[in-house]
């Protein structure tokens, strides 16, 4: 209160309340003016030009045309001698095994230098009493089952043959499936291991004649087992090859007979793999004298379905092959409805499967595949490995590419170089890399053909035998690009039809470059012979190991010409059920001359083989030297009778 007795609050409020009303009307005045002025200037404002975006098209990747390769095969096994006719024995009950079979393998068996052809049988059920023809077996009507033996022919060196089974001790039956090629003795003459549905076989070579040691040396297998692809390696590089074998499914007629299986929902079909149990495979140490000892349990390759304990394995094909670069051979099989294996070596006679932290287990999408035939190859110039498998009907083929030559994370390429959409409507069993052309290029081959004789009745798109497929590796941009060949490069005969299983490569006529010879279910083989002119050169190493194992199996050949390199690997076991040649072909293109050879044997050992001109067979000795041959390229198509 002041000295007047009056308040000082109704004075002070009268002059606030003025100052407020003038300051709001300042306020509204400027707003009123901005806005005025922001709208002239936008009127004033001269309007932007609309801008048209055009998208541009993807530009069309240039290609330069490609020229395809003739490489024309003709069949000649009925001219070369060879009469071989597999025999399933189906008598219509329809067992699982009648479709699977058979495997066949080049050799030398004679030590002659020319590669001879063992052709794998199996026979009769022992249950069955119908003759051949009824079992549409395509023999005679009255042949005997003692006649539908494995069969052995003798090369001449000019691809003409001449059956030596029973010359040689190999006229015994058996309900045969793969073979598997090695020196086990280390003698100088290799040696014949046999698997069958039923106990397996050991066939040593005796100077070029052959007796049953399987009992001795402790690899028969169980009577139970139902034995597949097989192959001889040195696991532990001691310098003795030991032996790996595929089992399939757990079988037997009456677990076979119990089921319904069919396909049209009338009949009665082969029943698929997924309705019998897994297995494990056999490793076979090879202790020397003592004979062979089964490890596979204490070596860690017996693999569990991680859910239920029981046996995971469905194998069909295997391949021995170093996947991580430190010298000791690993193995990768293919399964058949479950994941691939790939059994790392940790070099303390102990394997890790790997296959799935590999990415060499499944499909892109993360599904097992029916995979049968399997090879794997330094597949690019700097030594990158690939592995290619065939598959079933309606899946395409695989082909896992390494990220680098020592990392052995895969990624499947088979779309993007082209052989996957190609192969998707084949059932692929068979299947190999190699240089069909000698442009320095490693191809692929498979071999195709369903189980069941009907299966174009409920499925248009497939049928009972079909042609073998070629794709040819045209190498753009540093890659790889692989491109089917048709009959117009490869012939008629070489896309005729057949039940197609086994399927091997080795050079029948000497004549330098790589001849093909597939097995047919219930029918004859295809010897087809390699007919290209196309003026490529080539090298040819047959390697002898001392040290090593004598068959030099696991040793590496590195071949550098006009700046160019090229990695090989000394491994007969390829594709399915089946055996290569152990030479290595190297196709050197329009090079004529190599600049360094250099063998890794087994064990680390270099060895550099110095090489004058081309065209020519060179035969490497473990620190021994080498010696050369040389033959005129072509000369040895000229044989009587081979020309069709």
């Amino acid at each position: 209160m002041s000295n007047d007795g009056k308040t000082t609050g109704e004075g002070d409020d009268a002059i606030i309340g003025r100052a407020l009303r003038r300051s709001i009307i300042v306020i509204f005045l400027v707003g009123v003016i901005l806005g005025a002025a922001a709208l002239l200037q936008a009127l004033m404002k001269k309007p932007e030009e609309a801008v048209v975006v055009v998208p541009e098209a993807p530009k069309k990747r240039q290609q330069t045309p490609l020229e395809l390769p003739l490489v024309p095969f003709v069949e000649i096994s009925r001219g070369a001698g060879i009469d071989f006719i597999h025999r399933s024995g189906a008598a219509g009950e329809k067992l699982l095994p009648e479709t699977m079979g058979s495997g066949v393998a080049w050799l030398d068996y004679d030590n002659d230098g020319d590669q001879d052809l063992l052709f794998v049988n199996s026979t009769d059920w022992p249950w069955s009493h119908v003759s051949p023809q009824a079992a549409g077996s395509g023999l005679p009507s009255g042949t005997s089952t003692a006649s539908t033996t494995s069969k052995l022919y003798s090369n001449d060196g000019r691809g003409a043959f001449t059956d030596v089974t029973a010359a040689v001790g190999l006229d015994f039956p058996l309900y045969g499936m793969g073979v598997a090629i090695g020196d086990y003795d280390n003698d100088g003459w290799c040696d014949v291991f046999l698997s069958a549905v039923g106990k397996n076989h050991l066939l040593r070579n005796v100077q070029g004649k052959f007796e049953d040691v399987t009992l001795a040396m402790g690899v028969g297998g169980a009577e139970d087992a139902w034995s597949t692809s097989c192959g001889f390696f040195d696991f532990d590089l001691d310098g003795r090859l030991d032996l790996f074998v595929c089992n399939y499914v757990q079988w037997s007629r009456e677990m076979d007979l119990s089921q319904s299986f069919s396909i049209d929902g009338v009949n009665r079909a082969y029943g698929p793999p997924r309705a019998f149990g897994g297995t494990f495979p056999y490793l076979y140490h090879n202790r020397g004298a003592e004979g062979f000892v089964d490890i596979s349990a204490e070596a860690g390759i017996q693999v569990r379905n991680r859910t239920t304990g029981v046996p995971l394995a469905k194998g069909m094909g295997m391949v021995p092959v170093d996947v991580n670069g430190d010298g000791y051979l690993d193995i990768v099989m293919a399964n058949d409805t479950v994941q691939n294996f790939l059994l790392m070596n940790q070099q303390d006679g102990t394997f890790v499967e790997s296959a799935e932290l590999c990415g060499i287990a499944y499909d892109r999408d993360g599904n097992a595949r029916g995979a049968m035939g399997i090879d794997a190859v330094p597949f690019r110039e700097d030594g990158t490995l690939a592995v290619g498998i065939g598959n079933f009907a309606n899946e395409p083929s695989a082909l896992y590419v390494a990220s680098s030559p020592s990392k052995p994370q895969f990624n499947d390429l088979a779309m993007a170089t082209g052989i996957g959409p190609q192969t998707r409507l084949g059932l692929t069993f068979g299947l190999f890399f190699f240089d069909v052309d000698l442009d320095g290029r490693l191809d692929v081959l498979g071999a195709n053909g369903h189980l069941e004789q009907e299966i174009h009745k409920v499925q248009r798109t497939q049928h009972y035998a079909q042609a073998p497929q070629l794709f040819w590796n045209a190498g753009l941009e540093g890659r790889s690009q692989l491109i089917p060949l048709t009959a117009e490069q490869t012939g008629a005969d070489f896309q005729t039809q057949l039940v197609g299983r086994g399927a091997a490569y080795g050079d029948v006529d000497g004549d330098g470059d790589l001849d093909v010879v597939l097995t047919s279910s219930g029918g004859p083989p295809r010897l087809l012979r390699n007919d290209q002119r196309l003026g490529n050169h080539w090298l040819r190493l047959v390697l002898q190991g001392s040290k090593a194992n004598r068959s030099a199996i696991g040793a590496k050949v590195l071949v550098r010409a006009g700046g160019q390199r090229w990695e090989c690997v000394v491994n007969p076991t390829r594709s399915y059920l089946s055996q290569c040649e152990l030479p290595i072909t190297v196709g050197l293109g329009k090079l004529e001359q190599v600049d360094e050879v250099i063998v890794r044997w087994p064990g680390g050992a270099a060895q550099s083989v110095a090489i004058e001109g081309v065209d020519r067979v060179i035969v490497v000795s473990e620190n021994e030297g080498f010696s050369v041959s040389s033959k005129q390229v072509g000369e040895s198509n000229q044989a009587d009778g081979l020309h069709e």
